[in-house]
């Protein structure tokens, strides 16, 4: 689990938890909208304030009075990141005043061991601090007065956040993590995997398509390496999600993709490997993301393996390896996550320029570039450039002789020479300057 200590979010739906929590770190990290219940998992997003590191916890609205199941799973979950917390910040509508479902959230915070701040949002101007009178009825101390849109008092709360960690604060510094995002369709598996490769129901899991709906942080530790999981929202195509909250949704599982080091792209079995799911590996290796397909509810198809291989490796530039597991039952998933760990160690790694030089000219004097024109492409020197992606720079007589299929030979070979199946290269073809001729 992570070190950093927890200030946990907690209130009645729709009074602006998630806008708060993006206010204080500084970014657009929780999903936000003005329909009720859009939060629903526990979320975790780093913040740090005047030196001092500490992570935020975004909950879902609760309603104690809602017995839908889906409202006891998020009041669940809430709970949870309450026990979890060194500071709970309680947040209520001041302009609403105290309604029944504060009271009675109030009531259950007065006996928590942490410190519980009182947050009046929606104090938009300093002229409107006296709304914040009424919220004294909650017994929770002195309310701090807070517009999480504008910005007015997040200051001051922050500061009284620092203070009541204490001990517990942590001084500010960069991490060193391997983060892991769990992708795909909706419906294929990936909270349930989550929850697998955890040990606990740390996100919600629902037969219901489409219930997570932000990029939910969790620290682990791996084979003594430390490890961010991702869980996402199914991810669509924006054309089907365009106008509805679910867009947004759709918005932060592509950044999450974006700052992950490998993807697992979980695929539903039953349904083998779809068009749509080499989509999603797609947009993963755009970002730079080393991926991996995780044919998840395996327990259940008689899908035939070779088969969905086959078509990985026709359809995908990327050639990532397929996996089978059950989220449900167990099966392998013990060991998605240090093949994950592994690939992106793979995706980190330097070939050496005299090997790549020598494997270039192998794979030239096997298999030589077509002629155009009466004229062939010629490789005079390779080296690699960078990493993540894997990015090798190849002096050429001239590009207009490139023939893009045995351009993807050569890609191919790499990947075969160096293990680097689902993991991205990119290929630039230079033209050698006159004074290196």
């Amino acid at each position: 689990m992570s070190r950093l200590p927890t200030v946990a979010v907690v209130g009645f739906p729709n009074v602006g938890k998630s806008t708060l929590v993006n206010r204080l770190a500084g970014g657009r990290e929780a999903v936000t909208h003005a329909e009720p219940g859009v939060t629903r998992d526990r979320k975790r997003v780093r913040c740090e304030w005047n030196g001092v590191a500490f992570e935020l916890l975004d909950t879902g609205g609760i309603d104690l009075e809602d017995s839908s199941e889906l409202a006891r799973d998020i009041q669940r979950q809430a709970r949870v990141g309450i026990a979890e917390a060194a500071v709970v910040l309680f947040v209520v509508d001041a302009r609403a005043g105290v309604r029944a479902g504060d009271a009675e959230l109030a009531r259950t915070l007065r006996g928590a061991e942490v410190p519980v701040l009182v947050v009046a949002n929606k104090v938009d101007r300093p002229e409107d601090e006296h709304l914040t009178a009424e919220l004294n009825r909650l017994g929770l101390g002195e309310p701090l007065p807070v517009s999480a849109t504008h910005g007015l008092g997040s200051g001051d709360l922050l500061d009284r956040v620092v203070a009541d960690l204490g001990e517990r604060a942590v001084p500010g510094e960069e991490d060193d993590l391997t983060r892991v995002a769990v992708i795909g369709r909706p419906n294929a598996g990936k909270s349930s995997l989550v929850n697998a490769f955890l040990g606990s129901e740390r996100v919600i899991v629902s037969n219901r398509a489409g219930t997570t709906r932000d990029a939910i942080d969790t620290e682990l530790e791996v084979d003594g390496r430390r490890v961010v999981l991702i869980d996402t929202a199914g991810l669509r195509r924006r054309s089907k999600v365009a106008g509805s909250v679910d867009y947004y949704a759709q918005l932060r599982s592509e950044r999450a993709v974006e700052r992950a080091d490998v993807a697992l792209v979980v695929c539903d079995a039953t349904d083998g490997v779809t068009a749509e799911d080499l989509r999603v590996a797609e947009l993963a290796m755009r970002a730079g993301c080393a991926t991996l397909l995780v044919l998840n509810k395996w327990d259940v198809t008689q899908t035939d393996i070779d088969d969905a291989r086959a078509r990985v490796a026709r359809k995908s530039r990327l050639r990532p390896s397929v996996i089978t597991c059950s989220a449900t039952r167990g099966r392998n998933v013990a060991n998605l996550l240090p093949k994950a760990l592994e690939l992106a160690d793979r995706a980190g790694e330097r070939i050496p320029t005299p090997e790549l030089n020598r494997f270039v000219a192998d794979v030239v004097a096997r298999n030589q570039p077509p002629a155009r024109r009466g004229r062939r492409l010629k490789l005079y020197y390779a080296a690699q450039i960078g990493e993540r992606p894997v990015r090798i720079a190849i002096q050429v007589n001239d590009r207009k002789l490139i023939v893009r299929d045995w351009a993807y030979h050569l890609e191919n070979r790499l990947r075969e020479e160096y293990g680097l199946e689902g993991i991205p290269v990119v290929i630039d073809f230079v033209p050698r300057s006159r004074s290196q001729r």
